[in-house]
């Protein structure tokens, strides 16, 4: 079988974050899709917890501000350059990593 070497970037973030007055997410989707990158997906938790304390709060069981992961796959080139605009994206409200894979 043979695969393919790929990048994955992994934001994680809490639903509730905004960048200039929008969820930190869409703005972050939009982006990466203008950038022409390969795929994106969010993924949203139902609870964790980081160096802001806990990622869940329950109101008559609905939760608000979970917490969210986005993965986007790509290049390592073009993720690489797009990394500080997600960084500004994020700022200090979240966790970036990056990760080789490999694609099948």
């Amino acid at each position: 079988m043979k695969t393919t070497k790929m990048y994955c970037l992994i934001m994680r973030m809490k639903k509730n974050d905004s960048f200039e007055g929008k969820r930190a997410h869409s703005v972050i989707l939009d982006f990466v899709k203008k950038a022409k990158i390969g795929g994106a997906t969010v993924w949203s938790g139902i609870e964790g917890y980081g160096k802001r304390d806990k990622s869940n709060f329950q109101i008559e069981g609905l939760s608000v501000n979970m917490p969210l992961i986005i993965e986007i796959i790509d290049d390592l080139e073009k993720i690489e350059s797009i990394i500080p605009d997600i960084k500004r994206i994020v700022g200090d409200n979240g966790l970036v990593t990056i990760h080789e894979i490999d694609v099948v």
